[in-house]
């Protein structure tokens, strides 16, 4: 089993909050809002983000080597999660989870 390192744990750290932030902004602030914040571009991304953000972190935690791979996909809807709900409005703190589990992942991934 691969031994879970300071840098993996904070790749964790960060997948979980993201994954907590997309879901909760998502059925929380997109469904009250309306309009463009559940357009369903942007709400299938969201979905999709929370759910590669908590899968990449149990590809982690369950200490699979192919956790890299997760890892760089889950960066990759992460930037662009982040670009659409910059769109919006009051979707700050949610970019910013993104952005920061996006950078995280391209490190765990290289």
């Amino acid at each position: 089993m691969t031994r879970i390192t300071p840098e993996m744990q904070r790749c964790i750290d960060a997948c979980l909050a993201c994954y907590q932030s997309c879901l909760g902004t998502a059925m929380g602030h997109c469904l009250e809002s309306g309009g463009r914040h559940v357009a369903p571009e942007h709400f299938r991304l969201m979905m999709a983000c929370a759910e590669i953000c908590r899968t990449s972190a149990h590809f982690m935690l369950t200490g699979t080597r192919h956790h890299r791979h997760v890892c760089r996909e889950c960066a990759e809807i992460c930037q662009e999660c982040a670009r659409s709900c910059n769109d919006l409005d009051g979707m700050e703190a949610c970019a910013a989870a993104c952005r920061h589990c996006a950078e995280r992942c391209l490190a765990m991934a290289a």
